[in-house]
Formats: structure tokens, C-alpha cells, sequence
């Protein structure tokens, strides 16, 4: 007999607009079911928490085999699910795959189907669903869990014999037992899953917008103290500057954030005054949950954000993690800190220089001042890797002196062990970067710009593309809005030659984004449309500027046929990475393996990100490959 169930959603936290549906089961058995039979949104909230577990956090390669196998099935794609798919989708081999040759799927399942079990005994043994991967098999199954089931003894000579005639009403209480249960596996799912909370833009209510930077950086830092909240998943600034300056419907902002609960509010800074003003709202029937009104002196404005966190986490019932370290610097330092912080927000051009000034005068103001040091090693490690060469003489010690300073003054900030990551990883020294990033995640996982520079200056840059992207994911959750995030998606797919999906991303890129030509341009030659990539760039005004997007335009030219005109490009241009680009379109390897080498002036990671481009992917038999990846600390 097969019956469907749909109960009402429960008491717990009010869903967002994209997350209100039934829950709907499929009474197949008591306890086995496949993941379609669920609700699909409970399947993907225990997904994310197997995801974020430390067992499979440090282990991408086995997260991105398993979100490949639940997300397939979710979408009905369970003839993808074998061997031969598998093996070039999650673990980059090539087309012509042997399973017989090489058994890295079945070796992989055989791990994860431990880890699984693993998980479940531990952990995740009072998680309302199981996600299994059966022996033999690939396509997943999920298993309410089971509840110890106590059977009442009967009495009198009939104990024991069947009773066809009430066969129907033990269906009945068969069917009511399971909606029971189902409903309280359902209160149970929504009352464990973190709480999405987005801080939009606040308000400044200044006559001119000079302090525009001191706004918009005091949201990122409301956005810091609420991410290290257990319980909370705080959607990062850049996803919620989407909505800034714009009039927004409380019900539409929570939806395209995939937030349950927005925080707004406005400032008003009058010489040493502050008055802010901020509430908290129910996305899900628009009802204002807490407001408070704080007008204080300037310096007071650390113990603002305090309370301001104090009076969210007070508001939702929630616990307080593992603390936020109170800062006591000066007006001045902060101010000089935010300033540097909105620099670099900005993302327009070479912005790393004015924030690495605003980041030092900080510095000078308050020594001790841990968030400035590690912004500035940040700032300093990606101004290092830009192009032209004539940097100062000083930035790479001065990169590490501030990382290392920074955790001295501050051992558990989030920020400094990244920070770190990225010097260890602008010096190539790629297992360190790694540790300092996996430190930096277990500190603050909601921190999404954490992800972003892990998978894109040490996954992706070693090659390790696959786990790049589902580290990439972990950003995108936390961060669905954000340009930067959709980029790099969008780049490292299309170095697996997943173009189609690469191009997605792309388009959601903002459009006034300086980078989103070149995103759509690379995916257009990766689909064979080259004539439309040469279009989009020759009308980009940005790639006319850019070292890396000239080179991607002579690339495109080459491909399409129009070798004078790349080849007049590459003689003309004075940058090795423009010059590495074009000459890999024209095919002609050993200027481009010339122009690679040249690169290494501005650190190991930029000619390591160069090659696990899709552009070079015609180099990567050539012996002089391995000798490359060598020079630049690669296996």
C-alpha cells in the first residue's frame, strides 16, 4: 500500500519565502526512502550539515563526491550516477575512462560509506534523516531515523492470531504513527538547522555621503560579530550590498538572500556623535522582532555593535558561541581600519595600495590593533601578485611580519590565520597555506571571503579544482549575492570544462562587475562560440586596461583566426602573463613556457593559477610542464 502525507509545517523558526513548501513523503516502508521521496530542502539542510562536519571539511574531495550524488538524485539525473560519469565528473578523468584500470570511484565510495557511518554513530546519531550511500551502488538513499519501538503485550488465548477483519484500521494508525512521527522528525529538522540571518546595507542619513565608507563598513562589521554565533549563518556583505541604496520588500530581500530573519537600520554621524538605529525582521510574515536606538559618543561604537548582537541572539533564543575578542583601540585607528576595509569592498581597479595606506596609519595609531594587522598582510599578499613587477622591496616581509603579528596579538581571529594562508600561499608553501586556512575556517565557517581565497590561491592554483569548487560552495552559501563568488565558480568550472554551468554563474554576476566580460568571453571560446567572445571583449572597456584581460582577447583572436593580430599584441605588450595567454591561443609553446617562467617574479601562486587555466590545458603533457610545476612548489 502506498499513501501520501502531507502535514503542515510546525512550530520553529518561520522559513524563508523560497523555503515554504510541504513536506512531502511518500509512504514507501517505515524507514527507508529515496531523497525525491523526501522533502528536498530537509535533504540538502542534512547535506550541509554532513558538509560542515570537521570529518568531511577536511576532506573536499569527498564533500564534492557527496553533494554530486545527492544533488543528481534530487534532480531526477539518477542514470548519471555511475562509474564512468563519476569518475570525469568529480574526479577529472578523462573521457575515456577505464573502470578497470583504475578503481578511484569504488576506492572513494568504500571511504565515504565509512565516513558516513562514521558520522551517524557519533554526531549525527540524533539527525532526523540519514543520507546513505548503498554497497554496490551509487545512487544515494536517505532513512528517517529509526525510534525504539515498544510493542504492548496482549492478553487472552487469541495473543497472536491475525485479525484480517481490522487489517484496515492497523493501516490507519500504521499511516497516523508515521504523519506523528514525520511531524516531530519535521519540528526536530527546523529547530537544529542554523538560522540564516542577512544584514542589509544600513542607512546613512548624512547630508553628503563622506561617511558612506564608515557605514558600509560598520555593516560588515555587525556581519563579523554575528557570524561567530552558534546557531546563526550570517550572510556575508557583498550578497547583501546588492540592496543598497535600493527600496527593497522584506519578503524579496529575505528570498534572494535565503535568509531567514534581515537586519536593517540607519546612522547618523554628527563630529563625535553616533545615533543608529537597527531592527530585526521576521522574513516570513514581515513582523519586526527587536528594534533599538542607540545615540552615543563616537567611541563608544564597539559597545554598539556589542549590544546590537546581544539584542539579536537575545531576540531568537539562541546561544552565544565561542566569543567575539572586545577590541579597545582608538576612534581614529578604527576609523582608518573601516576606511581600508571599504577600499577594498570596492573592488575597482588597483585598490590594494590606498587600503595598504589606510591599513599601516591604523597600525600607527594603535599598535596592538589585531584586525588592521591582518588586514594589511591580506592587502600586501594580493598587491605582491599583481602585475606590473616594480613593487617595493618591502611588501613580502612586511606581508608575513603583519600575519605573524596579527595572531600574536590575537590568536583565535579568523582573519589572521587567512591572512597568513595567503602569504604561505604568495611564497609557495602550499601545505602550510592550507593549514592556515582550514585554522581560519574552524574559527568563523561562516566567513565566506575564508573559502574564496582557499579555493582560489591554494585548491585551484595546485590544481585541486575539483575541491576548489566545493569549497567555492561553501562560499556561495553563505555568500549567494556576491560577484567575486560567482567569478570564481565561474572560472574554476570552466578549468573542468564545465562550461555550460560555468556560464551561469557568470550571468549572475552584476553587471556593473569589471570582470564579468572576461567571465562570459572565456565560456563563449570554451563552447566554441569564439567570434561572440571577441565581440564581448573588444566592447569591454575594462579589458582594454588589463594585463590579463588583453590577454585574453589576443587568445581569442588566435583562436579565431586572427594570428596578426594576436601575434601584434604579444610583440607590443610588456607583460608576461598578456604575452602567456596569447601565445598559448597561437599555439606556439615554447614562448609561452618563456613567458610562464617570467611570471615567477610575482610569486609561485600567480604562474600556479596561470596553468590550471582551460587555456593551457593543451600544455600539460609537455615535459616542461613538470618542470614548471617544480619551480613553483607543485607535485
Amino acid at each position: 500500500m502506498s499513501a501520501a502525507i502531507t502535514p503542515s509545517l510546525l512550530q520553529g523558526p518561520p522559513l524563508s519565502f523560497s523555503t515554504k513548501v510541504a513536506v512531502q513523503v511518500t509512504v514507501v516502508h517505515p524507514q527507508t526512502r529515496t531523497s525525491r521521496d523526501l522533502d528536498a530542502y530537509a535533504i540538502r539542510q542534512e547535506l550541509d550539515r554532513l558538509l560542515t562536519s570537521p570529518g568531511f571539511v577536511r576532506n573536499a574531495r569527498m564533500s564534492q563526491f557527496l553533494r554530486f550524488l545527492v544533488e543528481r538524485q534530487l534532480e531526477g539525473r539518477d542514470d548519471e550516477l555511475k562509474e564512468s560519469v563519476i569518475a570525469v565528473e568529480v574526479f577529472g578523468r578523462r573521457p575515456d575512462y577505464d573502470p578497470k584500470q583504475d578503481s578511484i570511484v569504488r576506492t572513494e565510495a568504500a571511504r565515504l560509506r565509512a565516513r558516513l557511518v562514521e558520522y551517524y554513530s557519533a554526531e549525527g546519531r540524533s539527525n532526523p534523516i540519514r543520507i546513505e550511500v548503498p554497497k554496490g551502488a551509487y545512487v544515494p538513499t536517505c532513512r528517517l531515523r529509526e525510534i525504539p519501538h515498544v510493542v504492548p503485550a496482549e492478553a487472552g488465548p487469541t495473543r497472536g492470531v491475525p485479525r484480517p477483519r481490522r487489517r484496515w484500521l492497523w493501516g490507519v494508525v500504521a499511516c497516523a504513527s508515521i504523519a506523528v512521527v514525520i511531524a516531530g522528525w519535521s519540528t526536530l529538522l527546523y529547530s537544529r538547522r542554523p538560522i540564516a540571518i542577512a544584514v542589509l546595507p544600513l542607512q546613512n542619513l548624512a547630508a553628503d555621503s563622506s561617511g558612506d565608507y564608515f557605514v558600509d563598513a560598520l555593516t560588515d562589521e555587525i556581519i563579523h560579530d554575528l557570524s561567530v554565533i552558534d546557531g546563526l549563518t550570517v550572510r556575508s556583505h557583498t550578497s547583501s550590498l546588492a540592496f543598497k541604496g535600493q527600496p527593497h520588500n522584506v519578503r524579496e530581500a529575505g528570498s534572494q538572500l535565503r535568509a531567514d530573519y534581515l537586519v536593517e537600520g540607519s546612522v547618523l554621524r554628527a563630529d563625535d556623535r553616533l545615533r543608529i538605529d537597527v531592527r530585526v525582521i521576521r522574513v516570513g510574515d514581515d513582523i519586526p522582532l527587536w528594534s533599538g536606538r542607540f545615540d552615543r559618543k563616537l567611541a563608544d561604537v564597539f559597545a554598539i555593535q556589542d549590544e546590537i548582537a546581544l539584542g539579536v541572539v537575545n531576540n531568537l533564543r539562541l546561544k552565544l558561541g565561542r566569543g567575539k575578542r572586545r577590541y579597545e583601540t582608538s576612534v581614529e585607528a578604527y576609523d582608518l581600519y573601516l576606511s581600508g576595509r571599504a577600499i577594498i569592498l570596492e573592488r575597482h581597479g588597483n585598490t590594494n595600495l590606498a587600503a595598504i595606506q589606510r591599513f599601516v596609519q591604523a597600525i600607527a595609531k594603535d599598535p596592538s590593533f589585531a584586525p588592521a594587522y591582518a588586514a594589511l598582510a591580506s592587502a600586501y599578499a594580493i598587491q605582491s601578485a599583481q602585475f606590473p613587477v616594480n613593487h617595493s622591496t618591502d611588501e613580502l616581509p612586511n606581508m608575513r611580519a603583519a600575519a605573524e603579528k596579527a595572531i600574536a596579538l590575537d590568536p583565535l581571529l579568523a582573519e589572521a590565520h587567512a591572512a597568513l594562508g595567503l602569504v604561505d600561499a604568495r611564497e609557495g608553501r602550499w601545505a602550510q597555506a592550507e593549514q592556515s586556512f582550514r585554522r581560519a575556517i574552524e574559527l568563523d565557517r561562516n566567513r565566506s571571503q575564508t573559502y574564496s581565497d582557499f579555493a582560489m590561491w591554494v585548491l585551484g592554483a595546485s590544481g585541486r579544482t575539483g575541491e576548489a569548487v566545493e569549497t567555492m560552495r561553501l562560499a556561495e552559501a553563505n555568500d549567494p549575492l556576491s560577484s567575486e563568488v560567482q567569478l570564481d565558480l565561474g572560472w574554476m568550472l570552466a578549468s573542468l570544462g564545465r562550461y555550460d554551468e560555468a556560464g551561469r554563474h557568470c550571468d549572475r554576476m552584476l553587471p556593473d562587475d569589471s570582470l564579468k566580460a572576461q567571465c562570459v568571453a572565456r565560456v563563449r571560446v570554451g563552447q566554441g562560440k569564439i567570434a561572440e567572445a571577441v565581440k564581448i571583449l573588444e566592447d569591454d572597456p575594462y579589458t582594454a586596461t588589463n594585463p590579463q584581460g588583453r590577454g585574453f582577447l589576443g587568445y581569442a583572436y588566435a583562436r579565431a583566426g586572427q594570428r596578426e593580430k594576436a601575434e601584434r599584441m604579444a610583440s607590443n605588450s610588456k607583460f608576461a602573463n598578456e604575452q602567456a595567454l596569447i601565445y598559448a591561443g597561437l599555439g606556439d609553446r615554447d614562448k609561452t613556457f618563456d613567458a610562464l617562467q617570467r611570471m615567477t617574479s610575482v610569486g609561485p601562486q600567480r604562474v600556479a593559477r596561470y596553468i590550471a587555466f582551460p587555456e593551457m590545458a593543451p600544455l600539460r603533457e609537455d615535459p616542461r610542464m613538470r618542470v614548471l610545476r617544480k619551480n613553483v612548489g607543485l607535485p
